[in-house]
């Protein structure tokens, strides 16, 4: 654990600010939920809480049937990170942060297909320069919690249909496993 050097009090209803410099570094927004634990020590801890990486496993599974079903890679997203990857080397996207273009997608609740050469391509991982051809957002509840993209298998390969269905239906089912 590293220490900041700022130091905040509890007001009377018992509320504590996390500073903007660190909501902004941890990427932690406006009711984002929070996870709260304790030790022995007198620690409090606060953890971003993502369901979908609680249910990765999960996760883990639908990205390989999806690869298996779309031909290509498919790499699960909880709002900030990769939580489950297919089709693909797992060490080279484990834990990596999600695109700046992704962060937009998942955030206007968009749907990103890239379906002709010369489009703009959208790499979802970040520091990691592979396109995707399809990407969806996870909603669960009426909240994004993710989001679910099948990755270019080379080339200059466009979204089918199949797939744009494909990663409609991934999202959808992820997002319903959220809300059981």
């Amino acid at each position: 654990m590293k220490a900041t050097g700022i130091v905040r009090r509890i007001d009377d209803l018992g509320r504590v600010v996390i500073p903007k410099e660190i909501r902004r570094t941890m990427r932690i927004r406006e009711g984002d939920p929070l996870e709260i634990y304790t030790s022995a020590d007198g620690e409090v801890i606060f953890k971003k809480y993502s369901a979908i990486n609680e249910m990765s496993t999960n996760a883990t599974q639908v990205a390989e049937v999806m690869t298996k079903l779309a031909g290509c890679p498919v790499v699960v997203f909880d709002r900030d990170h990769v939580v489950a990857v297919a089709g693909a080397q797992k060490k080279e996207f484990s834990e990596r942060r999600v695109s700046q273009a992704l962060e937009e997608i998942i955030e206007h609740r968009k749907t990103y297909l890239y379906q002709k050469a010369g489009d703009p391509k959208m790499c979802p991982v970040e520091g990691i320069d592979r396109p995707a051809i399809a990407c969806a957002p996870i909603v669960s509840a009426g909240d994004v919690t993710g989001a679910v993209a099948f990755l270019s298998p080379g080339g200059d390969a466009v979204a089918t249909d199949v797939q744009a269905n494909l990663i409609q239906a991934a999202a959808q089912f992820l997002g319903k496993q959220v809300e059981e």
